[in-house]
């Protein structure tokens, strides 16, 4: 199984994942708040160029050299998106989250990598499939992806309505009907929904439905790990927006280019 292992920068806290190995990275916790990717990007790489988004719970996956196009055309001073993917070596991607899936990605034979915002919005239109598709159309093979989803509100406590459910539901279990869509989801295996005591509302998992989106696509669950942490049941360590209504966050980072293993 992956690991997941708790670093220290200066006494605070952030976490790394062994699938991410070859890369500086790190789901970084409320501790750290609120400093900028800036400043954390001088806890994993000093010399990277670093990349932030204004975030809109769509998919639209930028790069930066797009990123840079849209800013000197001088509309605003943050490119509205949830993904980013590196196109060379040394840039740091960056998404904040704080109960929605930070998603960060890393291709072991190009060294590029790609940081996402997966809220149940970007899931249901399928954010993470098509930051992928992306890496795919810059030379990436699925296989040499490694993908690990970060601290987010884990199912057993994350109520939504049924409608929300089969709206997410459709991005694996393609069907009009959300009655059949819920029933579906019910079915599978170590399943996405839970049961609410509330009429009308489930219990729901994002970050599975974002697995099983990559287990459609042909990816293999050893390739994807997901963090052992729900950002609402961990209060001492991540801000969680249901629990605590702030709108605080929490940084999550990784720097394109191998490390020197």
């Amino acid at each position: 199984m992956h690991t997941w292992h708790w670093r220290n920068w200066e006494g605070l806290p952030y976490l790394t994942c062994s699938l991410l190995e070859f890369w500086h990275h790190g789901f970084f916790t409320q501790q750290f708040w609120p400093r900028s990717p800036q400043s954390l990007t001088e806890v994993l790489q000093p010399e990277a160029s670093v990349y932030r988004l204004k975030q809109v719970h769509g998919n639209t996956v930028l790069t930066p050299q797009e990123i840079n196009k849209k800013l000197s055309s001088g509309e605003d001073d943050l490119a509205s998106a949830d993904g980013l993917i590196s196109e060379q070596p040394l840039q740091t991607v960056w998404v904040a989250s704080a109960d929605c899936t930070p998603v960060l990605i890393g291709d072991v034979k190009t060294g590029q990598v790609a940081a996402l915002h997966a809220g149940w919005r970007g899931t249901a239109k399928k954010i993470v499939p098509l930051a992928i598709a992306r890496l795919q159309s810059q030379g990436s093979k699925l296989d040499d992806l490694r993908i690990a989803m970060g601290p987010a509100i884990a199912g057993e406590v994350y109520q939504v309505s049924v409608d929300v459910a089969a709206e997410i539901g459709a991005s694996i279990i393609p069907h009009d009907d959300e009655q059949k869509i819920v029933a579906a989801l019910h079915e599978l295996p170590n399943s996405p929904l839970l049961e609410d005591p509330n009429p009308g509302k489930v219990r729901l998992d994002v970050r599975r439905i974002n697995a099983l989106q990559m287990e459609n696509m042909g990816i293999s669950a050893e390739q994807v790990a997901i963090a052992p942490y729900c950002t609402y049941q961990t209060p001492e360590h991540f801000f969680s927006y249901r629990r605590e209504k702030e709108k605080k966050v929490q940084w999550s980072g990784i720097v394109s280019g191998k490390t020197s293993h």
